[in-house]
């Protein structure tokens, strides 16, 4: 932050009653600067032009932020920096756009040349020491948006993820899949291609499978979304699902129209349930969801409650993870409880049509139908703010699938949703569930019902992955459950289920648990108890499965190791009983690919158990993989997880180990002049993603106008700049960027500015790769230095004054503070050595 003058700070209190007898005399018509300076002492006004001023600035009378200018005699305005922009209503997006146009000087009063956001005037006020910005929109009433625009010119880009999964054993063949999920952006049309092979590796089928399952291009509309190709006409769109019975739809080429909330812009509210953390000094937490960090904040010490409006919609569980100091000192699951209750009257119809020809497309599975016409269509209609219904009809290899849908909110926290559907040739079905949140816990219930007959069906699994139906049933099967979770104190909780199945199996079951988080041997651990009575099933040997489980896991060792044991009693495969114990040891890994590991080792009625487990992240990959020796028989298995993504964007191309996150990526190439830094990028829209020296991959939001902030990772941060700070991007899903983010280590340079005679220059700037700062009224300024281009220009207007190189060699550096005294300006210092005049002490 460039200084200011005491003097400077304190003009607008100083002569604030001769500028405001000023301003009443003129009216309301903005006056120039040397107008409003007028009866101000002689030697104040060398304390107003050219040198750093600290104003408050706003767009049409609302707030965005404090910054430092410049002001000229010539009724010329000069940003130097916005120091601060808290509780302003303008996105950084909006305030980068300003801070570009104010930086390079713009004339006070009317906009005559480029205005950016509808400028039509730029007024000081002298008497308030207010920047004042007017556009267009000034007595406007601002029309939010429902929609995100298109990009203007489009994007391009191509994000393809790899998967491979394998699994076998001693008396089990290699089976595995690999998919190949692509998507790519051409002007404001986004492809999409999936592609699989597999193996199905049971002891009757070793065909090596393989299948196209997507090829089509989509446009998103407003409100709504139109594709084209070879695709699986699932019901997309719909903001409750009906569920049907029997085979998804096989693939078809043709034409598919739906509701689309892609281009939706969501108002960000909180959890119905706020989430409590409890800090003992200032710290960071972490969110993640399923694994992946979805947002990151900063708490100050004592008990906080969490911004969850950023969070997605919705009810699902999270990880919050509290940090202090770089470690993590708390992890707990909490509940995010932000129902997606539909509430838009002038858009009641929810829907999705689909028309094709059943095709194949470079696949081998015999079963899959080609050549007869499908159609098929779903619908939610938004019957009161709290109940949806929906009807879907489709026909799918000859037969008609037909559902019906009711999804009642109840209250805030009671939700009942019921389905009912039938399949020709295959049967019907119902299903019933009810939630029930209250402050410590929740109730959930569940029933399904259904008459099958499943001789003729296979299952397609969301991603193409096709699998047959192992086991044929001809009758009824039903299943109902009653589950309860509450909290009893915050370290201990209970849960309980009670449940009942009629079909592939028959019988009632309980399960009840007690979780107790306990601090033990300066560790954080927590104890498990459960007891079960389970149906009796093949691996219990007809008999009830019944039993208990005592667990103990401590955080025991180094940081990042635990374990835990386990001891209990079930039913064993002869329907006796079955003692087991196990022990348990894992460790969390850094700074390494090898990311986590751990090895049990377990003992039963059989013998002796061993399992080991590892997952590895590189720049190009993670995976997991595991390996199991079982009691019963001592036959080996295993599996192995691998994934990638490959992107290409702007003549670019990385291999990275990123998920694609929310659609569209951009690739960043880190040039450092510091060895082994880490930088970390925030994308504005949400997610964080750490940032190594070379290539890197940043996954980011499709067809929202955000930015992406970087900054340096932890919390010390070294004497170094990051250019830019900040890049804006606005692209398709599939798009991809490209952004040069440069870390130049710099020191802190004092000097003061001075002419051939001895006098003092002010309001000069003084530019560096760095950052640039004006000299003070006695001359003196502080500014960044890039120490691998140590050279100073200083300049007034477009001139260029003189220039300077600093001797990095003579000095030594403490506190990465270097004293320069007095540099001389003349033409003649154009090609001048500078020298410290001291040690900065």
């Amino acid at each position: 932050m460039l200084p200011m003058t005491p003097i400077a700070a304190a003009l607008a209190l100083i002569f604030g009653s001769c500028a405001f007898a000023a301003t009443a005399a003129s009216g309301t018509t903005p006056r120039s600067l040397l107008a409003q300076a007028k009866g101000l002492p002689a030697d104040f006004e060398e304390h107003l032009f050219d040198v750093p001023l600290a104003v408050q600035v706003e767009r049409d009378q609302q707030r965005v932020g404090e910054a430092m200018i410049v002001l000229t005699r010539d009724d010329r305005l000069t940003l130097l920096e916005f120091t601060d922009h808290e509780g302003s209503q303008l996105s950084l997006d909006e305030l980068d756009t300003w801070a570009t146009y104010l930086k390079q000087g713009v004339p006070l009063g009317t906009c005559t040349g480029e205005c950016p956001e509808q400028l039509l005037a730029v007024h000081y006020d002298l008497e308030n020491s207010r920047l004042s910005l007017l556009t267009e929109n000034a007595e406007r009433e601002n029309q939010i948006s429902q929609y995100y625009e298109l990009p203007a010119q489009g994007s391009r880009g191509l994000i393809m993820r790899n998967q491979l999964n394998l699994s076998g054993g001693q008396e089990e063949d290699l089976g595995g899949r690999f998919a190949l999920q692509a998507s790519s952006s051409l002007g404001n049309w986004t492809q999409g291609l999936n592609l699989q092979l597999s193996r199905q590796g049971g002891p009757d089928d070793s065909t090596l499978y393989h299948a196209v399952y997507e090829a089509f291009t989509q446009r998103e509309l407003e409100g709504s979304f139109l594709r084209l190709g070879y695709f699986t006409p699932t019901a997309e769109g719909l903001t409750r699902q009906i569920r049907t019975f029997g085979a998804n739809p096989d693939t078809a080429l043709g034409v598919m129209y739906g509701s689309s909330d892609s281009l939706a812009i969501t108002q960000p509210k909180p959890s119905i349930y706020p989430v409590y953390v409890t800090a003992n000094r200032q710290a960071t937490v972490e969110i993640y969801r399923n694994g992946l960090l979805i947002n990151t904040q900063m708490v100050n010490a004592g008990l906080q409650s969490l911004d969850t409006r950023p969070l997605p919609g919705g009810i699902y569980e999270v990880q919050v993870r509290l940090i202090e100091d770089g470690q993590i000192t708390s992890t707990t699951p909490e509940l995010i409880y932000k129902p997606n209750n539909w509430r838009n009257h002038d858009q009641r119809w929810r829907y999705n049509v689909f028309a094709g020809r059943e095709s194949k497309l470079l696949s081998n599975w015999e079963e899959q139908a080609s050549g007869e016409m499908t159609a098929g269509a779903s619908l939610n209609y938004l019957l009161h703010p709290r109940v949806v219904v929906g009807v879907s009809g489709r026909q799918v290899k000859q037969d008609l699938q037909l559902g019906t849908s009711v999804d009642w909110s109840i209250s805030n926290n009671a939700n009942l949703y019921a389905n009912v559907y039938e399949t020709e040739n295959y049967g019907t079905g119902i299903d019933l569930n009810g939630l029930y949140n209250y402050g410590s816990g929740s109730l959930v219930f569940s029933h399904t019902r259904s008459w099958l007959d499943t001789r003729q069906t296979y299952e397609t699994l969301p991603d193409g992955t096709r699998l047959r139906q192992r086991s044929v049933f001809i009758g009824q099967t039903s299943n109902s459950s009653l589950a309860l979770n509450h909290r009893l104190t915050p370290k201990s909780s209970v849960n309980a289920r009670l449940s009942h199945s009629q079909g592939y199996t028959d019988g009632i079951g309980l399960d009840l648990g007690w979780t107790q988080v306990t601090h033990w041997l300066g560790s954080d651990g927590n104890w498990r108890l459960s007891v079960f009575d389970r149906p009796a099933s093949i691996s219990s040997g007809a008999a009830r499965n019944r039993g208990f489980d005592l667990t103990f896991s401590l955080a025991l060792g180094a940081p990042g190791e635990r374990w835990s044991a386990s001891v209990g009693s079930r039913t064993d495969r002869d329907g006796g009983r079955d003692n087991n114990a196990s022990l348990t040891y894992s460790k969390d890994l850094t700074g390494h690919a090898l990311q986590s590991v751990s090895a049990t080792v377990s003992t039963d009625t059989y013998g002796l158990g061993l399992a080991g487990r590892a997952s590895v992240q590189t720049d190009t990959l993670n995976g997991d993989g595991f390996v199991q020796r079982s009691s019963y028989n001592g036959n080996l298995t295993g599996g192995l997880n691998l994934d990638s993504t490959f992107a290409v964007g702007e003549g670019k191309a990385v291999m990275t180990s990123q998920h694609q996150g929310q659609g569209s990526g951009m690739i960043v190439d880190v040039v450092s002049d510091v060895e082994d830094i880490l930088l970390r990028a925030d994308d504005l829209s949400g997610g964080s993603t750490t940032l190594r020296p070379g290539r890197n991959f940043v996954p980011i939001t499709a067809y929202k106008s955000s930015s992406l902030s970087f900054d340096f990772e932890g919390n010390h941060a070294p004497a170094a700049t990051i250019e830019p700070a900040r890049k804006r991007y606005h692209l398709n899903k599939g798009g991809v960027d490209y952004q040069t983010v440069q870390v130049m280590q710099t020191v802190t340079v004092l000097g003061r500015l001075i002419d051939q005679a001895g006098n003092t220059l002010k309001g000069h700037h003084i530019i560096n790769h760095a950052s640039r700062g004006v000299s003070e009224v006695d001359g003196f300024f502080s500014m960044e230095l890039n120490v691998k281009a140590p050279t100073l220009e200083v300049r007034r207007g477009e001139q260029l004054l003189c220039a300077f190189r600093v001797d990095m060699t003579q000095t030594p550096l403490e506190h990465s503070v270097m004293m320069m005294g007095d540099l001389i300006c003349t033409p003649e210092t154009l090609a001048h050595t500078a020298l410290p005049i001291k040690r900065a002490g």
